[in-house]
């Protein structure tokens, strides 16, 4: 569910600092979800365009747009992306810029939730499963035994070292990730690049295809 390669590249002209590609968070579920939802409405409004009567085909045609650019603002779109400057939160319609200083926390409650310069964001990129969130509680309970087992920490045998950023099985995914971007937030809000204003920009090639496909769906079919 994290995309990041954390290798440096060439920072500015007369600048020695590294400067870190951005890590990105997402819910590989909905990707899939997504990837799946318009493979099979590839199949059906095709089959519909090529084979239907009357004014199917254009119905179908028509209808693409309709489909299509939500379903890929609700599943494939949504993501998180962090650097050493600022937070990027793209959501469905919205994408949410903060510079690391206006980040006043983030949160996980049953959904994730950024506050920045007196505002409130949600964080589509970043689903709270409840029964994952269980499922950490039980382990966490038991005491870890199960996980230190695997990690070879058990009576004659040498501890295996915990890799940083290792998946947590007492944490819920959700959780670790906002875990993550508090401490980057904490770590470089007072970095002089990593200030400035909140901006919010909306989806346009999101938002003005779906609701032309919208108009023309409604001109065919009242046609």
């Amino acid at each position: 569910m994290t995309e990041s390669d954390g290798k440096p590249h060439q920072g500015p002209a007369g600048s020695d600092e590294p400067v870190y590609a951005d890590r990105v968070y997402r819910s590989i579920p909905g990707v899939i979800s997504g990837v799946l939802l318009l493979a099979v409405a590839a199949w059906l409004i095709g089959d519909a365009a090529l084979t239907g009567t009357g004014k199917t085909p254009a119905v179908a045609l028509a209808a693409v747009p309709v489909f299509a650019f939500p379903v890929i603002a609700y599943t494939l779109r949504p993501a998180v992306l962090a650097n050493d400057r600022r937070l990027v939160v793209r959501n469905p319609l919205r994408t949410i810029t903060a510079p690391w200083a206006a980040v006043d926390a983030l949160r996980a409650g049953y959904s994730v939730e950024l506050l920045a310069d007196g505002r409130k964001f949600q964080v589509w990129a970043v689903p709270v499963s409840l029964r994952q969130r269980k499922r950490a509680n039980r382990v966490r309970d038991r005491g870890g035994a199960e996980h230190l087992s695997r990690l070879g920490m058990v009576v004659g045998k040498q501890p295996t070292p915990v890799v940083a950023g290792a998946p947590d099985p007492t944490r819920a995914w959700s959780d670790q990730v906002v875990g993550i971007l508090q401490e980057m937030a904490e770590r470089n809000a007072s970095r002089p690049d990593a200030s400035g204003p909140v901006t919010v920009s909306w989806c346009w090639w999101i938002i003005a295809p779906t609701l032309l496909g919208l108009v023309a769906l409604i001109t065919v079919i009242a046609a």
